[in-house]
């Protein structure tokens, strides 16, 4: 009698960024997550994962505080992106910081929907746009919107950066370089944003004064 073993079919293809988010949560099992694990445990595919966890909480309702850490983690991740380190390195002080996995869980659930129809139509292109020389270029784009997001700008202030950060993000994750030229699109249109906000705060300022 012969037997024939049939060998179930491997999975080559890249994970798609849904699916790194979700793997992301799942492998976070205490109650607290410490920024430097979160960094570690991503290895090669921290950045883009990275510029999407500490992108989006300035897109969503979260606690007083998160943009400020968003922008010290964001500043210091794109920095070395921009010098074009292949392994993160973080502060033993940032490294130790952490939040709830309720946050993360969060962060993952109100952002999924959005990223899967993004992934609809998203694919590997314009190589140019996704290139080791546009990927420092994009580090020392995001050390910019990192430095902005620490600045006490009211109502939607986190808002522009933190949009321009996530694009980043699925371009990067995606291999994407025309979602990658739309974030530099974003940082642009987020800048001038900014700047408008910030010009009519200090008008109102002189005018109460």
């Amino acid at each position: 009698m012969c037997l024939y073993l049939i060998e179930a079919p491997v999975d080559h293809r890249t994970p798609r960024t849904s699916e790194l988010l979700a793997a992301v949560l799942a492998s976070q099992e205490g109650e607290k997550v410490a920024i430097g694990d979160l960094v570690n445990a991503l290895r090669n595919r921290a950045f883009g994962i990275i510029f999407l966890l500490f992108g989006i909480p300035n897109c969503i309702p979260m606690p007083p505080g998160i943009p400020v850490i968003c922008g010290i983690v964001l500043g210091l991740i794109g920095l070395q992106m921009a010098m074009g380190r292949q392994e993160l390195w973080l502060p033993e002080r940032v490294s130790r910081q952490t939040f709830s996995r309720s946050m993360l869980e969060a962060i993952v659930t109100r952002s999924r929907p959005y990223i899967m129809w993004f992934e609809r139509w998203s694919r590997p292109r314009m190589e140019t746009f996704a290139g080791p020389t546009a990927r420092r270029l994009v580090g020392a784009t995001v050390v910019l919107l990192g430095f902005i997001l620490l600045l006490p700008i009211p109502f939607l202030g986190n808002l522009p950066p933190g949009f321009a950060v996530c694009v980043f993000g699925l371009g990067l994750v995606e291999r994407d370089g025309g979602v990658i030229l739309a974030g530099f699109f974003a940082t642009l249109l987020g800048l001038l944003i900014t700047a408008a906000m910030s010009w009519a705060i200090w008008q109102g300022a002189v005018a109460i004064f």
